[in-house]
């Protein structure tokens, strides 16, 4: 595939699964159920000798329903001070800044459970890419692979005609 990521850590690769896979399917569901971050949901679950050892999604500063929902129809400083994505997540509250990514959280569940995260694997429901914050972490942390959902540059990007990011 030839896509042009925001950026993507040196020396690494994403992989791809389709959605009937387990561990993408995981991964959806945690992101229906644990996702604050109504503008770009993403689930993730860290999956260990073919098990899911740890899950978290991404997580929105913002708390009241209010400001969430107008954060959701646009109203986010980054968006309208033309922030490019993975940039800056601390002008606007209503994004979940790096630390609050799925990616990040689900390494920090494994950790707080007691879990090896070196030679583990990530699938994420929700991106099209990760970070450099993200990739740092996922690097730091000994994962292996990152796997996301087949399509998911067009599915989960925003500027796809036929996203369905936060839909």
């Amino acid at each position: 595939m030839n896509i042009a990521f925001p950026y993507i850590a040196p020396g690494r690769a994403i992989k791809y699964v389709t959605a009937d896979d387990r561990f993408m399917r995981a991964a959806a569901s945690v992101c229906r159920e644990l996702s604050t971050d109504h503008y770009h949901p993403t689930g993730a679950v860290l999956v260990k000798d073919d098990t899911v050892i740890a899950r978290a999604a991404s997580q929105s500063a913002l708390k009241n329903k209010i400001l969430l929902g107008l954060h959701r129809r646009g109203w986010c400083v980054r968006k309208l001070l033309k922030i490019p994505s993975g940039r800056k997540y601390w002008l606007c509250p209503g994004c979940a800044s790096a630390k609050n990514h799925a990616e990040t959280l689900v390494i920090a569940a494994a950790r707080r459970l007691g879990l090896e995260t070196a030679g583990a694997d990530i699938y994420l429901w929700g991106h099209w890419w990760c970070c450099e914050p993200c990739w740092r972490a996922m690097t730091k942390a000994g994962v292996r692979d990152v796997y996301l959902l087949e399509g998911s540059d067009r599915l989960f990007n925003p500027k796809h005609l036929g996203n369905i990011a936060g839909k």
